[in-house]
């Protein structure tokens, strides 16, 4: 059951972002945005974080589990570092993520052609 409720939270949160899209004249930047900073505040309200051990994996791949993972390396940063953890723990929770995903972005733009869309 637990694959399942992986697919369904994870889809529910993939269906609201194309309702933005569909819906609103959001550009996907102010989109991923605002599901990033949603995950921070549903972090910050004690929301988010029995939805991910219900939904496992649905809930921290989207973006959203990004917002809740900064959120995380904030509050740990502060209770050991004080002050100087609201700078520090939001990158030191992520960096791992963020150095895959230059090094995917940089491995596909080896691998792919790029040329003008029009």
């Amino acid at each position: 059951m637990q694959y399942v409720f992986a697919f369904l939270t994870g889809g529910l949160i993939c269906v609201i972002g194309q309702i933005l899209i569909d819906k609103t004249s959001l550009t996907p930047a102010r989109i991923l945005t605002l599901f990033v900073v949603a995950g921070v505040i549903l972090t910050a309200l004690g929301i988010y974080e029995p939805l991910k051990t219900f939904a496992g994996a649905g809930a921290s791949v989207p973006i959203s589990g990004f917002g809740y993972l900064m959120a995380n390396g904030v509050k740990e940063a502060v209770n050991e570092n004080g002050a100087l953890g609201i700078l520090t723990g939001a990158l030191t929770a992520s960096a791992g993520g963020i150095a895959c995903a230059v090094f995917f972005s940089f491995v596909a733009a080896l691998v792919s052609r790029s040329g003008d869309k029009s």
